[in-house]
C-alpha cells in the first residue's frame, strides 16, 4: 500500500506540545464553543453562526471606520481610502451571508423561533455603533442598550467625538474654502442633506484634477454606502422570505421597520449632486 504524503518531510512542524499553533493563536476552542442552540431544531445551528460572524465582521469594520477616521483627520488620505475599501468589501461579505441564511425555510425558522425570546439583532450594539460612526446618529435607539452599562458607555463615548462624514466634510471645507453651518456637525442627530455641503461637493465633482483626493474620497464614501444599502435590502428580502410580515422578534415591525430603514442616506449630499452635473 502507498503511503501517504509527510508534511513533515517538507519541514512542517508537527507538534505543538510546547509551541502555539493555529487553533491557539485563534482561540478555536473558544470561538467553537460559543454555538449553544436552545432547541433541539436542525437549523438553529445556522441561525447562530450567521449572527455571530456577522459580529465578527463588523469588529474589523469598526476597526477600520476608526482608524480611517482618524487618518482623514490628520490628512493623510491614501491609508484611509485603503481601510474605507475594505469596510465596503466587508459589507460585500455580509451581503453574501444572508444567501446562506435564506436556504431556511419559515418553517424551519418557526422550530426553534420561541427560544429566541425577545432577542433581535435590531439590539446589536455594534451594528449601532457603525451607523454612529458613520452618522446615522439616532440617540432614541440609546435606550435598547441601557441595560449594559458598558455597552451604552461605548455608545455615548461614540457620539461624544466627529463621525467619519463629520471629518471628511473637514477637509473638504478646508480645501474647498466653503464654510458650513455648525448645524452640520451636530453630534447626536442623523446628518441631514445641506445645500453648502451639497455645493460642496459638486465643485470637488467638477474639476477632479484640482481636488483629486476629496474626489476619491467621495467615490470611497458611496461605494461604502452602496455596499451598506446592498446589505440592508437583502436583510429586507430575506426577513420577508422568512418571517413575511410578521413583527420581529424583538418587537419591531419587521419587514415595515426595515423598509423604512432603506430610505435613510448616510452622505445624502453625494447622492443628490449627481442629477446636477
Amino acid at each position: 500500500m502507498a503511503e501517504g504524503y509527510d508534511p513533515q518531510g517538507d519541514g512542517a512542524k508537527m507538534s505543538f506540545a510546547r509551541d502555539m499553533s493555529y487553533g491557539d493563536y485563534l482561540h478555536l476552542d473558544l470561538v467553537l464553543a460559543a454555538q449553544k442552540p436552545l432547541s433541539d431544531a436542525h437549523d438553529e445551528m445556522l441561525f447562530i453562526i450567521q449572527h455571530q460572524t456577522s459580529e465578527l465582521w463588523m469588529r474589523l469594520a469598526l476597526h477600520e471606520i476608526g482608524v480611517a477616521r482618524q487618518l482623514l483627520k490628520a490628512q493623510d488620505f491614501q491609508p484611509a481610502f485603503k481601510m474605507l475599501t475594505r469596510v465596503a468589501r466587508i459589507f460585500d461579505q455580509l451581503n453574501s451571508a444572508w444567501d446562506v441564511l435564506r436556504t431556511m425555510t419559515p418553517s424551519d425558522y418557526t422550530r426553534f423561533r420561541e427560544a429566541l425570546g425577545h432577542s433581535s439583532g435590531f439590539q446589536s450594539y455594534q451594528y449601532r455603533l457603525i451607523e454612529y460612526a458613520l452618522g446615522n446618529r439616532n440617540t432614541h435607539l440609546m435606550k435598547v442598550h441601557e441595560h449594559r452599562a458598558e455597552h451604552h458607555a461605548l455608545l455615548a463615548g461614540e457620539l461624544a467625538r466627529p463621525s467619519l462624514y463629520h471629518v471628511a466634510l473637514d477637509a473638504v471645507s478646508a480645501q474647498t474654502g466653503i464654510a458650513f453651518s455648525p448645524s452640520v456637525y451636530r453630534m447626536d442627530s442623523p446628518h441631514q442633506a445641506d445645500a453648502m455641503v451639497q455645493q460642496a461637493w459638486t465643485q470637488v465633482y467638477k474639476a477632479p484634477e484640482k481636488y483629486w483626493e476629496l474626489y476619491e474620497l467621495a467615490e470611497k464614501l458611496v461605494d461604502l454606502e452602496d455596499y451598506f444599502r446592498r446589505w440592508r435590502f437583502n436583510h429586507v428580502t430575506t426577513v420577508e422570505r422568512v418571517i413575511g410580515f410578521k413583527r420581529g422578534s424583538g418587537g419591531t415591525s419587521g419587514v415595515q421597520y426595515l423598509r423604512k430603514m432603506l430610505e435613510v442616506e448616510l452622505f445624502p449630499e453625494l447622492w443628490h449632486l449627481r442629477g446636477g452635473l
